[in-house]
Order: structure tokens, then C-alpha cells, then sequence
């Protein structure tokens, strides 16, 4: 369990017009002259998310957030086909140094809780299948990520709750709608709390 409960917040909306340029612009990975990442996995040299975690009450959230494209197998993925599961999203590229000092923590998890249903998707912008694939070799993630190649995907999310950096993760509740999120690198206990208090909610 993390040492303090995720602070509470109402959502604000930002347009998908605004999606792609937001995310890259405002909180997205970006290398200064030292780049790296330090032994301890933290950002060393790049600009990143804060690690906050926002949560949403049953009653405040939006959704569902619907999220079609191809993952870099070719295989086609549907974010509503889980509706009735909890879903974990994860915006990721492969050269970011928090999406890689996290992946095995994501990795983990997502085979920790896949026996209670919860499914993992990564979205990817970035990379084509040559940079994405050896990263999901590296650290053989056995979920799929959306090859966002158009930016459909990450304007679908913005439509529904901000992403303002690279990497962020976002829970969606049974319903598919934005229970939480977590910008910048996950911490793997805030989001077992986070995955555990969406499966306690009812069906």
C-alpha cells in the first residue's frame, strides 16, 4: 500500500483538437544534454510527469473512453470489448527513461492481477514496430500496445481525462470510465491500491 492515499479531484476536460500537441509539447519525455536515467530509475536529464495520482468518485467520472487501432502485431484491439473489466492504460515510448525504468513494474502487475480480469494496453505515438517491438521483447510484456501512428488513440484519452506527460497511466473502472491517473512512472504499490479499489467497486 502506498504511504498516502491518492488526493481526490474533479476532472477537467481538454479537447481532442488538442490532444497530440498537448502531449507532446507540455509533459512529454524530453532529453537535455545529460539524458539517462539513475540507478535508482528515477528521470535524470529529462522533463517528465510529477508522479501525481488523481482519483475520481463513482459519480464524477467520464467515460467510456473508447480507444480502436492495431497493436505492432497487427492485431486489431477494441478498448470497449473489456467493458465489464478493470483496464489499465499506459502511454509509453521506447526511448523514454521512465516508461523503461517502470516496464517491469507494469509487467508484474499485469501478470499479477490477469487471473481478476484486468487487462493492460499500452498506446504508443512514438515509435514505429522496429523501435516499439525490442522494447516489449526487453521486458516481454505480455500485453498488447495500440501502434497510435495517427494519434487517434491518444486524442481518444484526452477527450475524456488530461494526459500531460509521457508516461501516464490510467485506470478505467468496470464501466470504462477514468477512475484514476497517474502522471509520470507508476509507483507499483500506489497502483496495486488503485487496481485493488477499482475491483472492490460493484459489477
Amino acid at each position: 500500500m502506498p504511504a498516502s492515499r491518492p488526493t481526490r479531484a474533479r476532472r477537467r476536460l481538454l479537447g481532442p483538437a488538442l490532444a497530440a500537441g498537448a502531449l507532446l509539447a507540455l509533459g512529454a519525455c524530453s532529453p537535455s544534454v545529460d539524458g539517462g536515467w539513475t540507478d535508482g530509475g528515477e528521470e535524470a536529464g529529462y522533463v517528465s510527469g510529477d508522479r501525481s495520482v488523481t482519483t475520481w468518485e463513482a459519480g464524477d467520472r467520464t467515460g467510456p473512453v473508447e480507444i480502436v487501432g492495431t497493436d505492432f502485431a497487427g492485431e486489431a484491439v477494441d478498448v470497449t470489448a473489456w467493458q465489464g473489466d478493470v483496464v489499465v492504460l499506459n502511454t509509453w515510448y521506447a526511448a523514454c527513461p521512465p516508461c523503461r525504468a517502470e516496464a517491469p513494474d507494469l509487467v508484474e502487475i499485469a501478470e499479477e492481477y490477469a487471473d481478476q480480469g484486468v487487462h493492460f494496453l499500452g498506446i504508443n505515438a512514438t515509435d514505429d514496430a522496429g523501435a516499439a517491438q525490442p522494447f516489449e521483447r526487453t521486458f516481454s510484456v505480455p500485453y498488447p500496445s495500440v501502434h497510435d501512428v495517427d494519434g487517434a488513440a491518444v486524442a481518444a484519452l484526452q477527450g475524456v481525462v488530461p494526459v500531460q506527460a509521457v508516461p501516464t497511466t490510467v485506470v478505467l473502472d468496470r464501466e470504462g470510465d477514468v477512475a484514476a491517473r497517474i502522471l509520470g512512472r507508476a509507483d507499483p504499490s500506489t497502483l496495486r491500491a488503485l487496481l485493488d479499489d477499482a475491483l472492490a467497486e460493484p459489477a
